[in-house]
């Protein structure tokens, strides 16, 4: 077998075989092809697509590229969540000791942001002490102990993925379906999770700009979850607008503890609902939609899922005692933007509002960056909001001076309206 060979037979359309597929994915990952080969691969996979079963071959060969995790020992449904990212996205902060609370097991790797906001690690991060690199051997420790843990991927599992992203995002080949799924759903099926929920963020402020591509994504993502024994289901989520009330990491953090005890914003508190609903009744917990909201209902108000929450935070030597420090959050400069209209909010583009937690320091351009866990945004107006002269539509938070043109950026990602208009939180579900 011939690497030549392979190029070629994609270039011209046709489809690889699995053992095709098993060859350059692992003759990458042992540095015996060349990146200049795979980079012209990637490319006629971008150009010329695969087939369902090509794109599932992909996967599974990417998975076995490294190690793998395994949770027999457990006897349990292990479930997992997976966004492709957004501004304000704090969602595994709040969903997951929901569900630990209603005896679903978590067992989650994630990363970190590069770019407008922090990742879910970052945030976690904010939080002194939390450890998010744990041994394997610990890691399964706190899982079975508390039935919930969120830590760094591990750079053992799916090698082929860290090669292949790198030479993606240099090549003009991140932009495909196909390659985006195998990245996606290799990791996820790597770390031994049997029943995944995958949030596809859409819209201006997203990966994915439109509803039909997203559901092109999540279904072929499905589709590999069953061709390879696991549970799957997918959701389709507004990123039109930032997502809650707060962008940065301690906000966001405090944001995720009132949502939590009740008292989130209300498109945030939709979409933990929704997705919860969503694996409570594909992990089997839950008969239907309905008696999966009462379950949630009854673990935000009786508080054991916020005390699920101290335990999981605990468990990873956070110190949970900063959580009744009144002064835990307390950026050195604060700057208001006031209205000079009125009428009902619309925020055009979340991404702007991303790109300025990025320059107030709640983000990174590059990975040696350090983050501001202060810096931020809050949004005293949400999209929709009627808003009066002289109202504050949004308070900017940081550690150092803040730049006064980084109002006009938000003002220009605004507009306003005679009437209320409808959002939906969720465009889709496909299970």
């Amino acid at each position: 077998m011939r690497i030549n060979e392979i190029i070629t037979k994609k270039a011209e359309k046709k489809e690889l075989t699995k053992e095709e597929i098993r060859f350059f994915v692992n003759g990458y990952v042992a540095n015996e092809i060349p990146d200049y080969q795979i980079a012209s691969l990637l490319m006629a996979i971008r150009l010329n697509g695969m087939t369902d079963d090509e794109t599932t071959y992909l996967t599974e060969a990417m998975m076995y590229s490294g190690e793998t995790l395994n949770w027999d020992f457990l006897h349990k449904i292990i479930a997992d969540k997976h966004s492709t990212g957004g501004v304000g996205d704090k969602v595994s902060i709040v969903l997951c000791p929901i569900l630990a609370a209603l005896d679903v097991t978590i067992a989650k790797m994630s990363g970190r942001g590069l770019g407008h906001t922090g990742g879910t690690l970052d945030k976690l991060e904010s939080i002194e002490g939390y450890t998010i690199s744990l041994t394997e051997k610990k890691f399964k420790e706190i899982v079975e102990k508390h039935g919930i843990a969120i830590v760094g991927q591990n750079e053992k599992l799916v090698p082929a993925d860290k090669k292949m992203y790198a030479l993606r995002d240099v090549t003009g080949t991140v932009e495909s379906i196909p390659l985006i799924a195998s990245s996606i759903m290799s990791k996820k099926l790597a770390t031994g999770s049997n029943c995944i929920l995958l949030d596809v963020k859409c819209g201006n402020g997203a990966f994915m700009k439109n509803v039909e591509n997203a559901k092109k994504l999540g279904s072929l993502m499905i589709a590999i979850g069953k061709k390879l024994g696991r549970k799957i289901a997918v959701e389709i989520t507004n990123m039109e607008q930032p997502l809650g009330k707060a962008i940065g990491n301690k906000i966001e953090v405090i944001e995720a503890i009132n949502t939590l005890k009740g008292n989130g914003p209300k498109d945030f508190t939709e979409i933990i609902y929704s997705s919860a609903k969503t694996l409570l009744v594909l992990a089997q917990k839950a008969k239907d939609e309905n008696e999966a909201k009462l379950l949630v209902d009854s673990v935000i108000s009786s508080g054991k899922a916020y005390q699920k929450f101290l335990e999981w935070i605990n468990a990873q030597g956070g110190n949970i005692k900063v959580f009744d420090n009144k002064n835990w959050f307390m950026p050195k400069y604060k700057y208001e933007v006031k209205s000079n209209l009125e009428g009902y909010l619309k925020i055009k583009s979340a991404i702007s509002f991303g790109l300025v937690a990025m320059k107030l320091g709640a983000g990174r351009t590059k990975k040696e960056d350090s983050i501001d866990y202060e810096a931020g945004i809050y949004l005293n107006k949400s999209s929709n909001e009627l808003v009066k002269k002289g109202d504050t539509l949004f308070t900017l938070y940081s550690s150092k001076p803040i730049d006064n043109n980084l109002e006009k950026e938000l003002l220009d990602s605004i507009e306003f309206s005679e009437k209320p208009y409808i959002i939906k939180s969720v465009f889709a579900k496909l299970i």
